[in-house]
């Protein structure tokens, strides 16, 4: 996963790093499983925050905040039906109130059960999630989880070391940059991202961040072979704009 729950929130006690059709036509984001969230508010230029100084270089033309130089990954929710494999059998937690429980969690495709310890959360065909965190091992859960509980929102949500840009912080894409290849980033793809107003909610699970690297989350997957989509991908060279 590319997060890591930080459990000291107890659900049970306060209601409350990461998880078949035809393959998705490049021309069209992933849809999310849920309503799409209002758009978050727009950046102010009059009230800038102050940059972290993991930030990188920061550029400011007429009021707005930029930062070069980002890496950015995507992370998603796997989907059960678009994998198979031999069944595994998962213990863990039956609800996010425990670490490393030993419960029968059920059995799933082998490869959707490696999906989910790579993404952090995946969801089963009995519409719950399997959600899996380094500190807290595998869970059952009502929805893709950030790593402080909250839920993970397509488009919104994103995550890096929380020396870099601490959580709360609102940015928007300006520029893609480039794949590894040195190749632009296909134009539905980097319309999607630039499109978004994002939130850091997240966080990597240690070892997977880094200086000036983000990872974005992009909802579930749209079919089999997701990884070898246009929408998984990594970008290199690219530019922030900062609230």
């Amino acid at each position: 996963m590319r997060t890591g729950l930080v459990l000291a929130i107890v659900i049970a006690a306060a209601a409350g790093c990461g998880t078949e059709p035809p393959a998705p036509a490049p021309s069209a984001p992933p849809p999310s499983p849920t309503a799409s969230p209002s758009p978050s508010p727009v950046l102010s230029p009059s009230a800038p925050r102050s940059p972290s100084p993991a930030a990188g270089a920061l550029t400011t033309t007429t009021g707005v905040r930029t930062s070069d130089g980002w890496e950015i990954t995507v992370y998603y929710t796997a989907v059960e039906r678009f994998h198979d494999g031999e069944p595994v059998q998962v213990t863990g937690c039956p609800r996010l109130d425990c670490t490393n429980g030993d419960h029968d969690l059920g059995s799933y495709p082998s490869g959707f059960v490696d999906a989910v310890r790579e993404e952090g959360t995946g969801l089963t065909i009995s519409g719950k999630y399997l959600n899996w965190s380094y500190d807290v091992g595998y869970w059952l859960d009502t929805a893709p989880r950030t790593s402080d509980g909250g839920s993970l929102v397509p488009y919104v949500s994103a995550a890096t070391d929380p020396d870099v840009l601490p959580r709360g912080t609102r940015f928007t894409i300006v520029s893609c940059g480039r794949q590894d290849d040195g190749s632009a980033p296909p134009a539905a793809v980097c319309a999607a991202l630039r499109d978004a107003d994002w939130e850091i909610t997240d966080e990597f699970t240690p070892g997977l961040g880094g200086p000036r690297h983000l990872d974005a989350y992009i909802g579930p997957e749209t079919g089999p072979g997701f990884t070898e989509s246009p929408w998984y991908l990594t970008l290199s060279g690219a530019r922030l704009a900062l609230g």
